[in-house]
């Protein structure tokens, strides 16, 4: 039995306008083309916006610059660890 607040969680977990946001890994800078980097001041300042399916949707220097951009976009931002 399902109850109200999984029926919830579902549905917020699984909204098409939800974006994660998290601290790009190591690896994935490694995957990165170097003049993708040319112009990132600091890459310790790179953020990842995926959706919940975990697909990378953009690279954006700054926490700030992710979540707005995922506003700009229409997007509800939510951070992860």
């Amino acid at each position: 039995m399902t109850t109200e607040l999984e029926t919830k969680a579902v549905k917020l977990f699984s909204a098409k306008d939800l974006v994660y946001v998290r601290r790009i890994a190591e690896d994935e800078l490694a995957e990165l083309a170097p003049e993708a980097l040319d112009a990132v001041s600091d890459t310790d300042s790179l953020f990842v916006l995926a959706n919940g399916e975990g697909l990378q949707l953009a690279i954006i220097e700054g926490r700030d610059a992710a979540f707005a951009a995922a506003r700009a976009h229409e997007m509800r931002p939510v951070s992860v660890h």
